[in-house]
């Protein structure tokens, strides 16, 4: 795999990620913790999810194997929620701007939640990551929409077109 690639898939990644988080935002508190018919049940279950596996493979990465999970009740606000990202995101973004060719292309080991031993490839774990969020994204922004706030296209070739 491409070192250069991942990058650019990560940067994707967070930029995609501001603009749901930027259109959460505007919604009122009720809004944000109010039940929705997704996985997850809630807005707020979604963004954790997906913030919990942001975070639980970064670890994995760097040799932890986290034991306990995010869960939404960690976050009662919108803004504890938010916060947390921005801190999980700059451990995230400096793990991959580091990673070298040679590392993406070696397996790795990590244990389970469950306690399961696996190895993988390094790049097919971050693709993996990636393609995860896109799919909870998706979620939250049809949820999002539901409530009147749509966060726009999240296409990749917007963000390529952007040049970020």
């Amino acid at each position: 795999m491409n070192q250069q690639y991942i990058q650019k898939l990560y940067r994707y990644n967070q930029w995609a990620n501001a603009r749901i988080l930027d259109t959460v935002a505007k919604l009122s508190p009720e809004q944000f913790l109010a039940p929705a018919g997704h996985p997850h049940r809630y807005l707020r279950g979604i963004l954790v999810h997906t913030l919990f596996a942001e975070w639980v493979w970064c670890k994995r990465w760097t040799g932890e194997s986290p034991t306990t999970r995010l869960k939404p009740e960690d976050f009662p606000t919108f803004e504890s929620l938010r916060s947390r990202w921005a801190q999980e995101e700059d451990d995230l973004m400096k793990f991959v701007e580091g990673i070298t060719e040679e590392r993406l292309n070696a397996p790795f080991q990590y244990t389970s939640m469950e306690g399961v031993k696996f190895e993988n490839t390094l790049w097919e774990a971050m693709a993996h990551v990636v393609n995860h969020g896109m799919q909870h994204r998706s979620e939250a922004a049809a949820v999002l929409t539901e409530l009147g706030f749509s966060p726009g296209d999240l296409d990749m070739i917007l963000f390529f077109r952007k040049k970020l």
